[in-house]
């Protein structure tokens, strides 16, 4: 299956718009959900000022390492929240709909597993 169709079988079956990545959008965004990962991004983008900070102040490295594994680990846990929401929405109308659309969703979900893994 060619990479454009299987991308327009899982936005059908999600109700995600079709076309590039930037047109599509998701559905069934829970707004308590999407708050809480606004403000954790925000203060993600604050301990990235901070590190920012630290290098320019020649702060001691091991300090440094620190910081930033703290932010790996913020981060990951927007995309884990994320992939629930996708799993709750896109995957189960998916799972839903046709053979075909379950099949190009599980595909897309152990994608995105294994690119989240690293």
């Amino acid at each position: 299956m060619a990479q454009e169709n299987h991308k327009d079988i899982i936005a059908a079956a999600c109700g995600c718009a079709t076309g590039s990545d930037k047109g599509r959008n998701a559905v069934g965004v829970d707004s308590a959900i999407k708050d809480r990962n606004i403000k954790r991004l925000r203060r993600i983008e604050g301990q990235v000022r901070g590190l920012q900070r630290m290098v320019q102040g020649d702060r001691y490295c091991a300090d440094i390492m620190i910081q930033i594994a703290s932010v790996q680990e913020a981060l990951r846990a927007v995309g884990r929240e994320l992939m629930r929401n996708h799993l709750k929405h896109c995957g189960t109308a998916a799972v839903r709909g046709s053979e075909e659309q379950a099949e190009a969703m599980y595909d897309k979900i152990i994608d995105l597993m294994y690119r989240n893994v690293r």
